[in-house]
């Protein structure tokens, strides 16, 4: 873990697929705790590990199936304990207004947590976020910060750095 004189920023080295997996049950951690609905955005380029960051955040909730990326279904929805969870993928994205048409609105309104990678592509369509993730190569592995935007992000992401805390104190 890096330490930042920011509180609204986590910046963390992950230096394999395991610790981005874990990273991911650590945030899932952190969400059920809050209870309440969240939107991340999940920025990087491709094959950075979003999609790993997210597998560890659903198996976190409690999802046992699998978990593919949504690039070209463009969102896949799962259903754990915790609450309804769509993760998008608005690579393939052509114009924002097509968020419009396959009723991105709906989904919103029913989800408990939505990961949106890609969300620059969604760019005048999408909610603000509560926190993004942007993952970017690092000489260790991957960088990955955490970026609080609302106060249930700067909550969520107090309480990821209290678990990374104890874990690394512990």
């Amino acid at each position: 873990m890096i330490a930042t004189a920011d509180s609204q920023l986590l910046i963390l080295e992950i230096d394999s697929e395991e610790a981005m997996n874990a990273l991911g049950v650590g945030i899932a951690a952190a969400i059920q705790r809050l209870s309440a609905p969240l939107v991340v955005f999940l920025r990087g380029d491709l094959g950075a590990g979003k999609t790993t960051l997210s597998r560890g955040i659903l198996r976190g909730l409690g999802h046992v199936g699998a978990v593919k990326s949504p690039t070209y279904t463009l969102v896949e929805s799962y259903d754990p304990e915790s609450g309804r969870v769509y993760h998008f993928d608005l690579y393939r994205l052509q114009d924002p207004e097509e968020l419009e048409y396959m009723g991105f609105r709906d989904y919103l309104a029913e989800a408990q947590l939505c990961l949106l990678e890609w969300p620059e592509n969604g760019q005048g369509f999408l909610p603000q976020p509560d926190f993004t993730v942007k993952i970017a190569s690092s000489a260790k592995g991957r960088c990955v910060t955490l970026e609080a935007a609302s106060e249930l992000g700067q909550l969520l992401i107090d309480s990821v750095r209290a678990v990374k805390m104890t874990a690394t104190n512990g």
